[in-house]
C-alpha cells in the first residue's frame, strides 16, 4: 500500500510538472511582441498634420462645450466604449443644457456667420426637383482678409495658403461633439417636435437645405412622377400610397425604414437629448422620402468622440447604381447598409442598455429590396447615355460639360450613369491647412446633386458654387469665373 501511495505521488507530480511545462509553454505563445528600443517616430512629411503639431483633445464629459475648429486637435480618447450613465441626475442634465443652449446656439450662429454669408441669393427660375425650392446661389462662402477674389486664391500654391492661413475651406465640426448624434433642420422640428434636442438645434437655414418634404422616384413608376404627391411617408399613411404599387416585401421593408426605434440619445431611458422620451428615430427620419432633409451626425469610424468627423445625411436616390454607400466605412449593399445602422455609433453595446432594433436577416433584405428602387430625379436635359442634349441646353451648360469631362477633371471620379466611381479618394486637403487630416472619402453621385445641399461629406460647403469654387483650389485647376459659372449650370442638368 505505501509503494502504491508512493507511485501514485509520483504519476501526481510528474502530471503536476507536466502542466506547468505545459502552461509556461502556452504562456510563452502569449509573448508582447517586438519592441524597436531604438525606435524613432518618422512624420511621414505630414509636416504641421502630423500628430506631434496637433493640440491635445480637450478633457471634456457629456454635454460640455466643445471647440469649432475640431480639426486642430488630435489624440487618443480615455476609452473606445461608451456608457448609459449621465454625470449626473436628469433634472440636472435638463437644467444643465436649457441653460448651456442660448448660450451655445448664439455662438454657433456667430460662427458659422463668419464662415458664410447666407444672403438668401438664388438662382432665378431654377428650382429643386420638387419646384418650390429654389436653387441658392454661391459662393457665400467668406473669403479671408487681405484677399479679394477665388481667382486670386487659387493662384497660390497649397504651401502658401497653409502658411498664411488662408484657406476658406477649413473642416466644419459638430458644434457639440461630446454628445454629438443626429441634429435635425429647423422644418423638420416643426413637423416632429418629438425631435427637437435640448442641447442644440441645426446650424444652417433651411433655406440652404433640401426641400422638405422632397419627392419620392421609383424606377418602377417612373409614370407617377413623384409618387408622394407632395406628401411626407409615414408609418400612417405608407400603407394607403404604396398599396398595389409595391410588392409585399417591398412594402415591408417600407414599413421598417419608417418604423422608430431607440438610438443613443433619442430614447425611453434618461441618456436622452430629447426632454420627453421619445420613441427614438427612423431611417426615412433622416433619410425623408428616401432623400434626405439635411440633418448631420458624427461618422461611427473613429474615436475619441471629438476625432469624428461630421457627416451629412446623403441622399438614398440611385443607390441601385452604387456598390459603396458611406461617406468613410465600406458599406457595399443596400442589405449591409440597413444592418450596419442597428449599431449605436458604431458602439453596439449600447444596444445592451436602450434596446436594439433586432431585424432578422430577411428584413434588413426587404429594406434593401425597397431602398433599391428609390430613383434619381428627372434629367430632361440629359440623354440615354448621360450627355446633354444640345437642343434642349445653353452654350453655358455645354461649355460645363466639355470643362467637366476636360479641363476640370470632374470626369476623373464622377462618370457613368450615376457619375461616381464609387471609390474613395483622399484629397489630403490638410496640404491646405495645419490640421488633423481627414483620410479617404467616398466619391458621391453627382446625378440629381442640385436637390441635395450642402455638399462635402461634412456640408461645409453650402451651395454648388462652393463646391466648385472647393474643387478648383484644391485640385489647382486654374479655371477662370466664366468656366467656374459654366461647370456649376450643367451641374445643375444632372
Amino acid at each position: 500500500m505505501k509503494k502504491r501511495i508512493i507511485a501514485i505521488c509520483l504519476v501526481a507530480g510528474l502530471l503536476l510538472v507536466g502542466f506547468q511545462v505545459a502552461n509556461n509553454h502556452l504562456h510563452l505563445l502569449q509573448s508582447p511582441g517586438v519592441v524597436i528600443s531604438d525606435y524613432v517616430e518618422p512624420d511621414y512629411e505630414l509636416g504641421p498634420s502630423h500628430i506631434d503639431s496637433l493640440l491635445p483633445f480637450p478633457d471634456v464629459k457629456k454635454g460640455e462645450r466643445t471647440p469649432f475648429d475640431l480639426w486642430r486637435y488630435g489624440g487618443k480618447g480615455k476609452t473606445s466604449f461608451t456608457t448609459p450613465d449621465l454625470r449626473m441626475s436628469w433634472e440636472e442634465w435638463l437644467a444643465f443644457n436649457k441653460k448651456q443652449k442660448p448660450e451655445l446656439m448664439a455662438d454657433v450662429r456667430e460662427y458659422m456667420d463668419s464662415r458664410y454669408d447666407f444672403n438668401g441669393e438664388v438662382y432665378e427660375g431654377k428650382f429643386m426637383s420638387g419646384g418650390r425650392n429654389p436653387i441658392m446661389k454661391g459662393p457665400i462662402t467668406r473669403l479671408p482678409k487681405g484677399v479679394k477674389s477665388f481667382e486670386e486664391l487659387s493662384e497660390l500654391t497649397a504651401y502658401e495658403i497653409r502658411e498664411r492661413d488662408l484657406f476658406p475651406f477649413k473642416p466644419l465640426a459638430h458644434p457639440l461633439a461630446s454628445t454629438a448624434h443626429m441634429v435635425f433642420p429647423d422644418n423638420w422640428n416643426e413637423a416632429h417636435p418629438e425631435h427637437v434636442r435640448i442641447d442644440m438645434d441645426h446650424d444652417f437655414p433651411v433655406e440652404y437645405l433640401p426641400e422638405f418634404p422632397p419627392p419620392m422616384f421609383l424606377t418602377t413608376h417612373k409614370e407617377l412622377g413623384d409618387v408622394t404627391k407632395g406628401r411626407e411617408v409615414t408609418i400612417a399613411n405608407y400603407y394607403e400610397i404604396f398599396n398595389g404599387l409595391l410588392t409585399p416585401e417591398q412594402m415591408e421593408g417600407l414599413k421598417e425604414l419608417l418604423r422608430p426605434s431607440p438610438t443613443t440619445w433619442f430614447n425611453h431611458t434618461t441618456h436622452r437629448v430629447t426632454e420627453a422620451p421619445s420613441a427614438g428615430v427612423s431611417c426615412f427620419s433622416c433619410h425623408v422620402n428616401g432623400h434626405t432633409n439635411g440633418a448631420f451626425e458624427l461618422g461611427p469610424d473613429s474615436r475619441p468622440n471629438l476625432a469624428r468627423l461630421r457627416v451629412g445625411t446623403p441622399t438614398m436616390r440611385g443607390n441601385y447604381n452604387l456598390m459603396q454607400l458611406s461617406s468613410k466605412r465600406s458599406i457595399r449593399s443596400m442589405d449591409h447598409f440597413a444592418e450596419v445602422e442597428e449599431y449605436f455609433d458604431g458602439d453596439p453595446g449600447m444596444q445592451q442598455h436602450i434596446g436594439p432594433r433586432s431585424q432578422k436577416r430577411e428584413v434588413t433584405n426587404r429594406m434593401g429590396d425597397f431602398n433599391s428602387i428609390l430613383d434619381f430625379p428627372p434629367a430632361p436635359k440629359l440623354d440615354g447615355m448621360g450627355n446633354l442634349i444640345p437642343e434642349k441646353s445653353t452654350k453655358q451648360e455645354l461649355l460645363g460639360q466639355e470643362l467637366f469631362r476636360g479641363k476640370a477633371k470632374c470626369v476623373q471620379c464622377h462618370y457613368g450613369p450615376a457619375f461616381v466611381d464609387d471609390y474613395m479618394h483622399d484629397l489630403k486637403v490638410e496640404r491646405f491647412y495645419k490640421g488633423r487630416p481627414e483620410g479617404p472619402i467616398k466619391t458621391f453621385p453627382l446625378r440629381g446633386i442640385k436637390d441635395s445641399p450642402p455638399y462635402l461629406h461634412d456640408d461645409r460647403l453650402p451651395t454648388l458654387d462652393d463646391a466648385t469654387e472647393f474643387f478648383n483650389v484644391v485640385l489647382e485647376l486654374g479655371l477662370t469665373k466664366e468656366e467656374k459659372d459654366a461647370i456649376t449650370a450643367y451641374m445643375m442638368c444632372l
